[in-house]
């Protein structure tokens, strides 16, 4: 990884993962349309009827397809819930690449705007992707989506840890490889937690919460830097 880069969105399934996302990976563009209009679909009634309203026949109806349509890329409700998931991931990881590499170039690099900066990102594509909150939320008891979501935080520390020592931002002279990667990881989970309560009763997210979740990460992050 070079500095001011980080990684975009990676295809790795995330080990234990609990069974493939669908039947079939579509190669045609009329199959991946068809694709794209269940996922669409499901995200559509996930905000209207709820994680627990969904089902098959309804995704199917609601993008103008025959059930058996909607089993020939998906097992199930579980596994149209989880490819939502991955969609959505893959795109906050662009959005926090693209922001990141941004802010690299604009010369006004700390560990604060770094942070602030990735937070944002993610906030970003929760605005444009409201249903995603909903089924992190709600979602967990499917075992793929939760397995998924942990791999993907996992996956975002490495990669802002990665940022951070390319750029000069984090040292590496008092915490070994394996503590800065646990430290790293605590500062996702606690700024993924922060964020599901923000966005717990407002899709848009409480202002205040977020603000406080980002002054939360940064402060931890701060003081560790400190120590070093």
């Amino acid at each position: 990884m070079s500095s001011a880069t980080v990684d975009g969105p990676t295809n790795e399934p995330p080990r234990g993962a609990a069974g493939p996302t669908r039947r079939r990976l579509p190669t045609q563009a009329r199959s991946r349309e068809r694709v794209e209009r269940i996922l669409d679909a499901a995200a559509q009634l996930v905000l209207t009827e709820g994680v627990e309203g969904l089902t098959t026949r309804s995704i199917a109806e609601a993008a103008a397809l025959p059930v058996a349509s909607l089993y020939q890329y998906f097992a199930d409700k579980e596994s149209v819930l989880l490819a939502l998931c991955e969609r959505d991931m893959a795109e906050m990881d662009d959005q926090v690449a693209t922001d990141l590499a941004r802010l690299a170039e604009s010369g006004r690099l700390s560990l604060a705007a770094m942070v602030e900066t990735a937070m944002r990102a993610f906030v970003v594509v929760y605005h444009r992707r409201p249903a995603f909150m909903q089924i992190w939320m709600r979602g967990r008891t499917n075992a793929a989506v939760y397995d998924y979501g942990r791999h993907h935080n996992k996956r975002i520390a490495e990669n802002l840890l990665a940022f951070g020592v390319d750029t000069g931002l984090i040292a590496t002279t008092r915490f070994g490889a394996d503590q800065l990667v646990a430290v790293a990881e605590l500062a996702v989970e606690v700024g993924d937690r922060a964020f599901q309560l923000a966005f717990e009763r407002d899709p848009r997210g409480d202002a205040l919460l977020v603000d406080q979740a980002i002054e939360l990460v940064t402060g931890y992050l701060d003081r560790i830097a400190s120590e070093q």
